[in-house]
């Protein structure tokens, strides 16, 4: 009986501390979870504070940018109708762009496939120059650009400026068609060429559906990251022909008026759609790598 009454009461302490580790444990892990989503928020805000504040003076109806607006009006929308250059700038840069985003995207598959699949000498240094060209400044780029250019002789046009953004846009493409040739598992196309199937086939049927992903997430990289482009077009473009960033940078110079706000804020908006596109068609997060089951 003594021995029995002896250990009751440890047996209690013992039974209470597993319970009351449990409940730390729980309230512990909802303590991370909530730190958690308020850091998550705060960055979310810092991200889109920009964004949100070039938004919210687009619609002010005072005649220069100010935040928080005064009033609310769309007057600054209407005003880009009386603005044909602004227009003009968005043609090209759009028609620049989406030439960027096709020419791209087959110079990318066609590299890609070379790099990945068929020794030639000189590839580990083609594969280093795709791979170091992230590093290289545009600025670099935008100068050496405006040397080769005057070197051959080739005057500011809509060509010039496509060149000039494949230098900045092919290596995306090559680097995401090498990730997605690199999980393809090459028995899918021996088996294909084993049933009989040609070449041509083989492509078209295997090689190219597994890495469609990889190419139309890279036509779009390319397609923003032209349009987006300031620092390569300053130095490849003229007075007469003047990209949409381009010409918001120079009007800027001597104007403060909301024009310019609404200008981003209908770039903003296109840039949401190419995103909304890419999560559609390919999925974002399939983009970075994520597992899209998970």
């Amino acid at each position: 009986m003594n021995t029995a009454t002896a250990t009751t009461p440890a047996t209690d302490k013992a039974a209470a501390g597993a319970g009351r580790k449990p409940i730390a444990a729980g309230v512990g892990e909802r303590a991370r979870r909530l730190l958690g989503a308020a850091f998550a928020a705060l960055v979310g805000l810092f991200l889109l504070a920009p964004v949100l504040v070039t938004i919210a003076s687009s619609l002010t109806t005072t005649s220069y940018v100010t935040f928080p607006p005064k009033g609310l009006t769309l007057h600054w929308y209407a005003e880009l109708l009386n603005r044909p250059e602004f227009l003009d700038s968005f043609l090209l840069s759009i028609g620049v762009a989406a030439g960027a985003a096709v020419v791209s995207t087959a110079l990318g598959l066609a590299a890609g496939l070379a790099i990945h699949r068929y020794p030639f000498p000189g590839k580990s240094v083609l594969d280093r120059v795709f791979s170091s060209a992230f590093a290289v400044p545009t600025i670099v780029l935008g100068i050496g650009l405006l040397q080769w250019y005057a070197q051959l002789g080739m005057a500011s046009s809509p060509l010039t400026l496509l060149l000039a953004h494949l230098v900045l846009t092919v290596p995306y493409t090559v680097r995401l068609v090498l990730a997605g040739l690199a999980g393809l598992d090459r028995s899918a196309e021996l088996a294909a060429a084993g049933l009989g199937a040609k070449a041509p086939q083989v492509f078209w049927h295997v090689t190219l559906p597994a890495v469609r992903g990889p190419l139309i997430a890279g036509a779009f990289f390319a397609l923003i990251t032209s349009f987006d482009d300031l620092t390569i077009a300053l130095f490849v473009v003229t007075t007469d022909m003047q990209t949409l960033p381009v010409r918001i940078f120079n009007y800027l110079q001597y104007n403060y008026d909301p024009t310019v706000t609404a200008v981003g804020t209908v770039m903003v908006l296109f840039a949401a759609v190419a995103v909304v596109i890419i999560e559609r068609v390919v999925g974002v997060a399939h983009l970075f790598g994520a597992d899209p089951e998970q």
